[in-house]
């Protein structure tokens, strides 16, 4: 029996280690009336960033959400708008 020609497979590339946004920025905690470092995690549509993009915790992106949610309710953020 003759085995099967294996294909050529190109080498997976580098993953790049995710850049927390938080520790970059030199915070451990979020809070709601920060607005200034809320608006990092929030896109030009005004959408609240994935955790992919921003790089954070389950725990970190847990709060920046409640505190974006908390700082939206309190108008210090807009909501999203309609196209």
């Amino acid at each position: 029996m003759v085995k099967a020609a294996k294909r050529h497979q190109r080498p997976a590339p580098p993953v790049k280690p995710r850049r927390n946004m938080l520790t970059g920025l030199g915070l451990q905690d979020v809070d709601y009336k920060d607005t200034a470092t809320l608006r990092v995690f929030i896109s030009e549509r005004g959408k609240i960033r994935s955790r992919k993009v921003t790089g954070l915790t389950v725990r970190q992106q847990r709060q920046v959400a409640t505190a974006i949610k908390n700082a939206r309710e309190m108008a210090l953020l807009p909501y999203p708008g309609r196209t």
